[in-house]
C-alpha cells in the first residue's frame, strides 16, 4: 500500500479510467461475472434482513445508500426491495445516467444520485439507516477507507449499519493493475474498521461463489 499511497493520484485516476471503458451492464459491474448476480443479492438480502424492523436495537428500513452503486444493481434487487428511499454514489457518471432506465419505475424512489469517488464523498449526517459498501473498498487508499468509514458513522441514523461486503485476499495486499484497485485479507480489512472506530457486530462468508475468484466476506458495523 506504500507504493499506492505515494502515487496517489494516479491510482484514482487510473480506476476512473478503467470504469470509463466499462460496459453499463450487470456483466460489466461484475467483471464479467453476470452470472453470480443472483447468488450475490439473495445472500446480501438474507443478510440485511437479521437486522431490519422495529423494536430495541432493529434498523429501521427509510433510507439507504448504496456506494459504488453502478447502474444500480444492489439499488434494484437489494435497497429499494427493502427501504423506501435510496441515494446512489458512483464516479461514473455514465453508470449513474444508465440506472436511471435500469431501476425502471422505481427510481421515484431514488432521493439522489451523487457522481464522486467514495475518496471525496461526504454523506448528509444522519440521513442513512443502512449504508452498503460492495466491492468499492479496493479503490481507496487505507487512509481514505478509514476516514470515509468515520464520514459514514456520522451519517448513520440511531440503530443505522454500515455493510462492507467485498472480495478478502488469503495474505497481505494484492494489488490489480488492471482496474487500478487493491484486495485486503480480511485482518486488515478488521484492523482498518477498528481505526475508524467502528465494531464489527456479525461477519459471514458468501457461499456458492466459483472457486477462481477470491473469498467474498460481508461485515456489518456501528
Amino acid at each position: 500500500m506504500d507504493d499506492i499511497a505515494k502515487n496517489e493520484t494516479s491510482f484514482y485516476s487510473n480506476a476512473e479510467g478503467y470504469w470509463k471503458d466499462v460496459p453499463p451492464t450487470v456483466d460489466g459491474m461484475l467483471g464479467g461475472y453476470g452470472s453470480i448476480s443472483s447468488i450475490d443479492i439473495n445472500g446480501s438480502k438474507a443478510f440485511l434482513q437479521k437486522y431490519l424492523g422495529e423494536g430495541e436495537g432493529k434498523t429501521s428500513a427509510g433510507c439507504a445508500l448504496d456506494c459504488g452503486a453502478g447502474i444500480g444493481r444492489i439499488t434494484k434487487r437489494v435497497l429499494l426491495p427493502l427501504f423506501k428511499t435510496v441515494d446512489l454514489v458512483d464516479v461514473t457518471q455514465e453508470f449513474l445516467d444508465k440506472a436511471k432506465t435500469y431501476l425502471g419505475e422505481d427510481c421515484k424512489r431514488v432521493g439522489n444520485y451523487f457522481c464522486c469517488g467514495l475518496q471525496d464523498f461526504v454523506p448528509e449526517s444522519g440521513r442513512y439507516d443502512v449504508i452498503w459498501i460492495q466491492w468499492v473498498i479496493g479503490h481507496l487508499t487505507d487512509n481514505h477507507l478509514v476516514e470515509f468509514l468515520q464520514r459514514c458513522k456520522k451519517a448513520l441514523r440511531p440503530n443505522g449499519l454500515i455493510v462492507i461486503k467485498d472480495n478478502v485476499s488469503y495474505e497481505g495486499v494484492v494489488p490489480d493493475e488492471v482496474d487500478s484497485s487493491v484486495c485486503r485479507d480480511l485482518d486488515i480489512v478488521r484492523s482498518l474498521v477498528r481505526r475508524a472506530g467502528l465494531q464489527i457486530i456479525h461477519e459471514e462468508q458468501q457461499m456458492n461463489l466459483p472457486k477462481e475468484i477470491y473469498q467474498v466476506h460481508t461485515l456489518a458495523l456501528r
